[in-house]
């Protein structure tokens, strides 16, 4: 299946092309490049050449070509929530459209769950409590983790539907950036706890001392560092990235999802990794791509990847 993200009034994707893609940030045009886009653009070389940012990379140097009158960084609304706008050198803005609806369907679990009034119980066999901090809780206590969580879409949204939430991510600059993004959507009364960690040790810990997540969403990189230099290679470090994530996912969890960006895999990769959950707990697993829609065409830009699972009842 295909998650489609479609145009809001600050952003829509205008063309895509030749390798770039053509974005409106609220007024503010944007051209940058996306290796997906193998086709032809659309609209011709003036509209593209008169964008008021081009990401240009001559051999290893990179940088922006910018407006003099664009600011450094501007807030937008989109997906119900606000972001802050800001060129990087590593060619991203700051946010990922392709996840909104992904962020949609974590809010429908929280609220439905929400709206059930009614407190998580174990339903397994005979019904007792485990000493996994499995106790009844109220919605307000349902706890998610965000693992590689950048500047922290899946985070706010997950707050914003009533959610405690981890965010954990190796950045400092990516921390900040959530943050501030938290205050601009107004969500600075939400639980939400930003640690700069790898996401490796943080598991590991969390292990230890037996805390749990209803919920997991994550987004990790083929290749990244942590903030003490730690190195992360998927390749080599999935197998256990998940086991950990299984071992402090709650015995009465919601959802598990996971995205992939540039790691060159299947979904059905992915899908493989959460088999053990419809073992155990039932439920369903969805896969696909994320894409967003052009704006003026019919054309779908492929952005990424998804697995997730969740309950059906």
């Amino acid at each position: 299946m295909n998650l489609i993200t479609t145009p809001e009034p600050d952003y829509e994707l205008l063309d895509s092309g030749n390798g770039k893609k053509l974005e409106r940030y609220e007024q503010w045009i944007l051209s940058r490049p996306d290796p997906q886009a193998l086709w032809r653009p659309t609209l011709d070389r003036e509209a593209w050449s008169s964008a008021h940012g081009i990401f240009m990379r001559d051999g290893k140097t990179t940088k922006w070509k910018l407006d003099k009158t664009m600011p450094s960084s501007w807030p937008i609304s989109f997906g119900g929530l606000m972001f802050e706008i800001r060129p990087t050198t590593f060619k991203h803005t700051g946010l990922f459209p392709e996840h909104r609806e992904n962020w949609n369907w974590m809010r429908e679990i929280l609220t439905r769950f929400a709206d059930a009034n009614h407190p998580l119980h174990y339903r397994g066999e005979g019904s007792k409590q485990t000493d996994r901090k499995s106790k009844n809780l109220e919605s307000g206590d349902v706890k998610v983790l965000n693992l590689f969580g950048y500047t922290g879409g899946a985070s706010l949204a997950c707050a914003q539907a009533g959610a405690d939430v981890v965010h954990i991510d190796g950045s400092k600059l990516a921390i900040a950036w959530g943050k501030k993004n938290q205050e601009l959507s107004g969500l600075q009364d939400k639980k939400i706890r930003w640690i700069l960690d790898d996401a490796l040790l943080f598991l590991k810990r969390e292990v230890k001392r037996g805390n749990t997540y209803h919920g997991i969403v994550m987004d990790p990189p083929a290749f990244g560092r942590g903030p003490k230099g730690e190195i992360w290679k998927i390749e080599e470090q999935w197998n256990e990235l998940i086991e950990l994530c299984l071992k402090v996912l709650d015995p009465n969890p919601l959802f598990f999802l996971i995205n992939g960006y540039a790691s060159g895999y299947s979904p059905i990769a992915y899908k493989n990794s959460l088999m053990e959950l419809v073992q155990k707990h039932g439920g369903i697993i969805e896969t696909g791509e994320l894409t967003i829609a052009e704006s003026t065409t019919d054309r779908l830009l492929p952005c990424g990847i998804f697995a997730r699972w969740s309950k059906t009842n």
